[in-house]
């Protein structure tokens, strides 16, 4: 993407859309052609100031959190709490996954004693606070 506007939401946008790369209209024409060549070879690459700002957003941000038993979660267990988190009702879930509802029921009493978390509420408040979710608004930021 070449163009003039340095908005973040442009920038997520196209990266999105499949962009390789993310150039300001301002770089000179020796780096354009270079970032024109790196990305016929597969390589992606940001404007300096696009790449300043992303570094500075990612080291704003907390580091993981850890939280006893997460890592005991089965990979079907770990998708549940992700669906969970995302405000799916049992029977929701059940259809996304194509389980049956008994066994969503199984998984979440599952995920509920390996996590040491007594409800539903619980549950979702550590997957926000050990990322394995994020809040919608702060994933569009970048």
């Amino acid at each position: 993407m070449l163009t003039t506007f340095d908005l973040d939401e442009y920038v997520y946008r196209s990266l999105r859309a499949g962009a390789c790369g993310f150039l300001l209209k301002t770089t000179p024409p020796k780096e354009l052609a270079g970032a024109l060549h790196a990305v016929v070879r597969g390589d992606t690459l940001l404007s300096p100031e696009i790449t300043r700002r992303l570094i500075d957003h990612y080291t704003s941000l907390a580091p993981p959190v850890s939280a006893p038993g997460l890592t005991d979660l089965t990979a079907r267990e770990a998708e549940v709490l992700r669906l969970l988190a995302r405000g799916l009702s049992n029977r929701e879930i059940s259809g996304e996954l194509h389980l049956g509802e008994a066994t969503v029921k199984t998984h979440i009493n599952r995920i509920f004693a390996r996590l040491g978390v007594r409800d539903r509420v619980q549950a979702v408040v550590l997957a926000y606070e050990v990322g394995v979710v994020l809040p919608r608004r702060a994933a569009r930021e970048w």
